[in-house]
């Protein structure tokens, strides 16, 4: 164990200014002298700190529009000096001061890039240099200097200050070391993978185009009692893969229940993808069971949020008990009311009013998340975000799947075009489809799913699992399949059960013979051209 260094010189440097006031008040308490630059100094000038510019410390100006100001013997000299008689000496021969503390946070690179219109030029300029640099000198000689890269830890490291006469022991010097470590990593893989996005021209890429490299940076969001099983460890890490995506789970607010769990996680991301994609079609309720659909539906004219729900939870209300819902609109009363009528694990919504959360507050263990802007972004014109999987060896990575050939767009493949009604149910069907686990069947009717078959090893097994959970509901429903039918016996069990139009992308050495099995039952048929599996 190295003995505590007590802190008689910090080097600050902040480009978020939040508690500031808290490491103020710390510093003078502990009459420490410090140097700064920039508004950093402004600001702790004004809370009373007898700070000293960087640029008197060193006799250098700042130069080049404050693109050097740190850059120095005299700062690194200070903070990478080891506490060797050599180094002591050094140090003196070229009047150079030891910094025991380093306070730095980096230009808001991530913030910037998030911004719409902003240019490539201007993400060049907020990376910082000059901080990533002290970050690392500070954490690499971590035995004698502390380095704080979070304001949430100002309080931590006063309290400790405080109780160790000035000085900051080792294991906590060790726990900073390890997050500026971190911290300067996300940083780079967040600048990285922005630049992994324009080509050797600066062109920005394509969406059909990926980056020869993918960054990814993860920060904890607490504890989770186990993964999908109770042997299993796990733990929820929230990413910054890609600026300008929709908001993430880690952004929502949960306002009752027990800590979500692995699965519910699960559940919910795909929960909220279906609300998301659904909600292009107006206000649209979602209800998920093992990361499958198990029932989804679209406003009606005039139809309430709550009416919408409740055809998504009636769609299969069995597999409902226990599952997780998204709703794309606030929850009112009326919502909460319908809600508290089934056994459910975790609700997600845009908001919810103080009387739904009062009325919903009687069922301990459900689980409210609030989601602001959980359909910012996720319009037809935005870019689909990439998803990333893990196998042995590595990661795949895609696209996220998106509909972008609806049936209304598609070649009518049959004698009989589908109605404008059997078009929306068609588009519904897909829509749920591309969120069902391959191979995937949907039927729809009125503007809400009524049978669902997925996870199936042949298509007419799908099919048929779908117009049994149907049953009579099937008649007049319309079918949409996320692949093409391999054979004729697809079509024959939905005609069967009373489907009257067929969404699927086509492409079958059999097509000739699955339309003509079409034909024969009056059965509309759409092919799109596009797949939709889901492994």
């Amino acid at each position: 164990m190295t003995a505590p260094t007590p802190i008689r010189r910090a080097l600050v440097s902040v480009s978020d200014k939040t508690h500031l006031e808290v490491l103020a008040q710390i510093l003078i308490d502990a009459q420490v002298e410090v140097l700064s630059t920039g508004g950093t100094f402004k600001s702790l000038e004004a809370l009373g700190v007898a700070v000293v510019k960087v640029s008197e410390y060193t006799g250098a100006p700042e130069i080049l529009g404050g693109r050097v100001k740190t850059l120095h013997p005299k700062i690194h000299g200070g903070i990478l000096a080891l506490p060797t008689a050599a180094h002591e000496a050094e140090l003196r021969l070229h009047g150079i001061a030891p910094i025991d503390l380093v306070v730095v946070n980096l230009y808001p690179f991530r913030e910037v890039v998030a911004k719409p219109g902003c240019s490539f030029e201007d993400a060049v300029e907020n990376i910082d240099i000059g901080g990533p640099a002290m970050v690392r000198a500070a954490a690499k000689n971590w035995q004698r200097v502390a380095v704080v890269v979070d304001p949430s830890d100002y309080a931590r490291v006063g309290e400790v200050l405080r109780e160790h006469g000035g000085a900051l022991p080792e294991a906590l010097r060790r726990s900073l070391m390890r997050k500026a470590y971190a911290h300067t990593a996300a940083y780079d893989a967040a600048i990285a993978g922005y630049l992994a996005r324009f080509d050797d021209a600066g062109l920005s890429l394509g969406t059909d185009v990926l980056p020869d490299r993918i960054f990814v940076a993860g920060a904890a969001q607490g504890e989770l009692r186990y993964g999908e099983n109770p042997h299993q460890a796990a733990r929820f890490y929230a990413t910054e893969l890609a600026a300008g995506e929709p908001a993430g789970l880690h952004r929502a607010v949960q306002h009752q229940g027990k800590a979500l769990s692995y699965n519910n996680l699960l559940d919910a991301d795909a929960a909220l993808g279906l609300c998301r994609d659904l909600s292009r079609l107006g206000p649209a309720a979602a209800v998920i069971k093992h990361v499958s659909p198990c029932g989804a539906a679209v406003a009606r004219a005039d139809e309430s949020l709550a009416e919408v729900y409740v055809r998504a939870r009636e769609a299969d209300a069995e597999s409902a008990f226990g599952g997780i819902v998204a709703l794309s609109g606030p929850v009112d009363r009326a919502v909460a009311e319908r809600l508290a009528e089934t056994f459910l694990e975790v609700v997600i919504a845009p908001s919810f009013t103080a009387e739904a959360l009062q009325l919903l507050a009687s069922k301990k263990n459900l689980r409210l998340l609030s989601l602001e802007d959980m359909l910012v972004g996720t319009g037809p014109e935005a870019q689909p975000a990439l998803r990333l999987r893990s196998i042995a060896g590595g990661l795949l990575a895609q696209r996220e799947d998106a509909v972008s050939v609806t049936a209304a767009q598609g070649k009518v493949a049959t004698r009989r075009a589908p109605t404008a009604s059997e078009l929306r149910d068609l588009e519904l069907a897909q829509i749920v489809g591309k969120a069902v686990r391959s191979n995937a069947i949907v039927l729809c009717k009125d503007g809400a799913t009524v049978g669902i078959g997925g996870g199936q090893t042949s298509r007419v097994e799908a099919a048929r699992q779908a117009t049994a959970r149907a049953g009579a509901r099937a008649q007049g429903a319309v079918l949409a399949s996320d692949a093409f039918f391999p054979f004729r016996d697809g079509v024959d069990a939905a005609a069967a059960a009373g489907v009257t139009a067929i969404v699927q992308p086509g492409g079958s050495v059999r097509d000739e013979e699955v339309v003509a099995a079409a034909d024969e039952h009056g059965v509309a048929m759409v092919f799109t051209g596009q797949r939709h599996f889901r492994h």
